[in-house]
């Protein structure tokens, strides 16, 4: 059954800056993911993302590279907002489709932070990704009477970030929005390994905002520095730390995969062929929804 497309095109600027948004996203996971490699190997301290970013300021081409990742990081950011305020993935104005793009305004929040992180780290400013968070949760944490559990709804909603990431490695969610190549098919392992393992490490941090919020204490938050020395602190730590190092590089190689052949639903042709099948089949209903 065909489809036609009959739906308000975005500026043609979206698709180039949602591209350069997914290989930034790349470039810090493949630092993040080899350095907690290096970590539990070596068995030093594994460290969140502000750390793995300033680890870059003292190598040739460093700053550059830092202002580059910031700016892609950036640019993610505003795809995010952008996506969420044209519905470029077609969730439809309903309950659900305003809970998802509720969903991508605020991983736009969190990547305008690491933008502004990189950017800290390239003029050499300090500040560690645990503390931002840890302040976060204090000014939560002063919000009264609701602040303990706002705080604690924040990392419920953290933790069940986590768990969509890993249910969409599992059941292959991405693939309805990933054009179809030769290539995209064989990154499949990899890109399923990357999303779940990322979603461990996101769930990580929710049990600790939750923990915050119910102890009340803002100490207890932590970021993904945190998480990973929670995870070496289990039996055979290190060698799950290692594991989960590797699914962060493939964590890395789905945001790669991304910036090459993801496709914008509002923006594709319906003769596109994603990884799941047709666009007009895969699409059908939301496209209906929003024509």
């Amino acid at each position: 059954m065909s489809t036609t497309l009959d739906l308000d095109q975005p500026p043609g600027w979206v698709v180039p800056l949602m591209r350069f948004g997914y290989a930034a996203r790349g470039v810090t996971y493949v630092i993040l993911g080899v350095l907690t490699f290096l970590a539990a190997w070596t068995g030093g301290e594994a460290e969140g993302t502000s750390s793995a970013l300033a680890s870059l300021r003292d190598q040739p081409w460093g700053v550059p590279l830092l202002w580059v990742v910031a700016a892609g990081l950036l640019g993610y950011a505003i795809w995010r907002f952008v996506a969420a305020w044209w519905d470029l993935e077609l969730h439809g104005t309903g309950a659900k489709g305003l809970i998802a793009r509720a969903g991508l305004c605020i991983t736009g929040a969190i990547h305008a932070g690491l933008a502004v992180s990189a950017a800290r780290q390239a003029i050499g400013s300090s500040g560690g990704e645990s503390d931002s968070v840890k302040t976060l949760a204090s000014w939560v944490l002063q919000q009264e009477p609701w602040g303990k559990w706002v705080l604690i709804a924040i990392g419920a909603a953290t933790v069940g970030a986590g768990i969509y990431y890993g249910y969409k490695g599992f059941n292959e969610k991405y693939k309805r929005h990933m054009r179809q190549s030769p290539r995209s098919q064989a990154l499949d392992p990899a890109i399923k390994f990357g999303l779940v393992a990322h979603g461990v490490v996101i769930a990580i941090i929710g049990f600790f905002l939750i923990g915050a919020g119910w102890t009340a204490d803002p100490s207890q938050a932590g970021g993904l520095g945190q998480a990973f020395e929670a995870v070496r602190a289990q039996p055979f730590g290190r060698i799950l730390l290692g594991a989960l190092a590797i699914g962060l590089v493939g964590f890395a190689i789905y945001c790669f995969a991304e910036a090459r052949y993801r496709i914008v639903p509002r923006c594709a042709s319906p003769d596109t062929k994603t990884l799941a099948g047709r666009f007009d089949t895969t699409f059908e209903r939301a496209i209906a929804r929003v024509s």
